[in-house]
């Protein structure tokens, strides 16, 4: 089978890395891809949002298989375009179509999905630049603190929490009327703060059946003892040792089928990854949001752990058969530690070479924003530069490995955090 994978960031790499250990892959290319997937796949020099491009490729490479990767092309249609072209009706692609990928494209038809279906979330309501001064009246009587969320996407920094009124005021007016974060602000959902510990939780469904992947927690901030602005992520482990049987079972009976009943109840019929990103208030489960894909660190700490071939999953998941195949899960620990360029998630320099990749030891080195140099040289072509992913027995271990990797790697100015998962190590069993 020719399978291709659209995107160029870390979870694409993973994925790239596990379709390619399937004897089911016969040629595997991935578009645009990075420094790391051309060392196990061939790139394509498409933008992952080039429909055209992208329908070209799959005719030329006799692609059998798309798996998309990030959110962007999902919720601006690209599967639904892809399956309007009559030349590829045989193609399999595992990604939602436009109405589904509206789940992540909007928080205001997520969350007023969720009240429909009685789904658990945090109370909210929804302002545009039309009702802006009753979003600032509502704001008085507004508990503290306050979660403001652009509605559209903005690469996972749309969201701002605000410990006063008169903040929280500022950052409504700058959203609603000052273009902060542009379209994707055009609406704001002002909500209810849940205090608790987060984590994430993955669906893969074909429109009726599904599997639960293994959950991860990932960690957001750029600083150290979450501090400091979000960030795409910064690590990330699975699996979460205050996610027990008895928790998960409430999120998949509480969460996971009446999200996949809603979806069918609308008419969406949904074929890829649920991304649930949850919070554990008390031992009961609250959704803060959905995406429509995979997420980026988890991936590199969720697949690891995957036992089944990976490509029999996603066949599985095109062909509405995904109760023909049984997920196994390794009881091991991955984590994995983001090295960043300094100043992400603002201004940050490209192009610098990195070293000492090859000398890492018991851990993979996913690329999330590298590019090839000259002789054979890597360099850095983005904010998130490296996820450095160990396997081990024990939570301690996998720990220990992630981080002496990251220390180990060189590039003029990088930063990583040095506690992830130190929190999960602290957690009472």
């Amino acid at each position: 089978m020719n399978i291709l994978i659209l995107g160029s960031g870390g979870r694409e790499h993973a994925f790239a890395w596990k379709i390619a250990q399937s004897p089911l892959c016969h040629k595997l290319f991935v578009a645009p891809g990075n420094a790391g997937t051309a060392l196990i796949a061939t790139n394509l020099p498409i933008s992952f949002n080039d429909t055209e491009a992208i329908a070209l490729a799959v005719q030329e490479q006799k692609i059998d298989l798309l798996i998309v990767g990030p959110e962007e092309p999902l919720v601006k249609g690209l599967v639904d375009k892809l399956r309007l072209r009559k030349e590829l009706a045989n193609l399999r692609i595992v990604g939602p179509d436009q109405r589904g990928a509206q789940l992540e494209g909007s928080k205001d038809f997520s969350k007023q999905f969720m009240q429909r279906y009685g789904i658990p979330t945090a109370s909210s309501r929804t302002f545009t630049a039309e009702t802006l001064e009753e979003g600032l009246t509502y704001l008085e009587s507004h508990s503290l603190p306050i979660v403001l969320k652009a509605d559209g996407l903005a690469a996972g920094k749309g969201v701002i929490i605000s410990e006063n009124v008169a903040e929280a005021k500022t950052v409504l007016n700058d959203m609603l009327a000052g273009g902060r974060f542009g379209e994707a602000g055009h609406k704001v959902v002002i909500e209810q703060f849940l205090r608790g510990i987060e984590l994430s939780v993955f669906v893969l469904t074909d429109g009726v059946n599904y599997k639960i992947l293994p959950e991860a927690k990932d960690y957001k901030r750029i600083g150290e003892e979450d501090t400091g602005p979000n960030t795409g992520g910064m690590g990330a482990v699975s699996p979460v040792k205050f996610a027990t049987s008895k928790f998960l079972q409430k999120v998949e009976e509480k969460i996971v089928k009446p999200t996949l009943a809603g979806l069918q109840q609308e008419g969406i019929r949904y074929q890829g990854f649920i991304f649930v990103g949850l919070i554990n208030v008390k031992e009961e489960p609250y959704v803060i949001e959905y995406n429509a894909r995979m997420g980026d660190p988890e991936t590199e700490v969720v697949l690891p752990r995957i036992q089944t071939d990976f490509v029999e999953l996603m066949i599985a998941t095109a062909d509405g058969e995904l109760d023909k195949v049984q997920l196994q899960v390794s009881p091991q620990t991955a984590v994995t530690t983001v090295v960043v360029s300094g100043g992400y998630p603002d201004a940050y320099e490209k192009g610098k070479s990195i070293t000492e990749l090859a000398t890492l030891e018991d851990v993979t080195a996913f690329h999330a924003g590298t590019k090839p140099g000259f002789n054979g040289h890597v360099l850095t072509d983005g904010g998130r530069v490296l996820a450095l992913t160990a396997l081990a027995n024990s939570l301690e271990n996998a720990v220990m490995k992630s981080q002496k990797a990251a220390r180990a790697v060189q590039f003029e100015g990088k930063y990583y955090r040095k506690d992830i998962g130190l929190d999960l190590l602290r957690y009472p069993d």
